[in-house]
């Protein structure tokens, strides 16, 4: 079902059967198939797919040419740049049938991901986490995380504001004030 105030660009292709939540804004050339799920206040850039069985929560940003492919969720509040990539797949073939190999892949509320990252079947991203442009993520990804490089690495943590934190087992972050504490190599926030 699609919302009545969702607003679809006249060259988007929504299927019958899928789902659009309200004040969803679908621009050029999307297309979201039967059985997709779209929330509410989202926005589809020019060229986005959104795949039969996947999820993209509310309050979610799919810049251009984005592919949401069947097993990936996206959590709501997500952000992806320009030309992200989400596999599905591991060992893909063209003359073998992998649908009954889907892997779930599920990005959790408020991250980032770059333009032009990559990111592998069968993994999660942690919530606030930031995917660096042109990261390869091969591995998860903790909560608050910054990771970048091919493949991506863990090269610092960013706050749920999206400011870079200091480094320190108790980092603030100057711009939200918002404090955090290290706890066996993954970040909390902290009353």
């Amino acid at each position: 079902m699609i919302d009545a105030s969702a607003e679809l660009h006249a060259t988007a292709v929504c299927d019958e059967g899928c789902a659009i939540g309200a004040h969803t804004k679908v621009w050029h050339f999307v297309h979201v198939s039967a059985g997709a799920s779209v929330g509410s206040r989202c926005v589809l850039g020019q060229g986005v797919y959104v795949a039969p069985g996947a999820r993209v929560g509310d309050g979610v940003r799919l810049q251009n040419h984005v592919s949401v492919y069947a097993g990936v969720t996206l959590e709501d509040g997500v952000f992806c740049g320009p030309s992200v990539v989400f596999t599905n797949v591991t060992q893909p073939r063209a003359h073998v049938s992998r649908k009954h190999a889907f892997e779930a892949t599920l990005v959790c509320r408020g991250a980032t991901i770059g333009a032009n990252a990559t990111i592998l079947s069968g993994l999660t991203i942690g919530r606030f986490a930031f995917v660096a442009a042109g990261a390869v993520v091969t591995r998860e990804v903790a909560a608050f995380s910054l990771v970048r490089g091919v493949p991506a690495r863990h090269v610092g943590w960013v706050c749920a504001c999206g400011e870079p934190l200091p480094a320190g087992p108790a980092p603030e972050c100057s711009s939200c004030g918002q404090r955090y504490a290290e706890e066996a190599g993954a970040l909390v926030e902290v009353a």
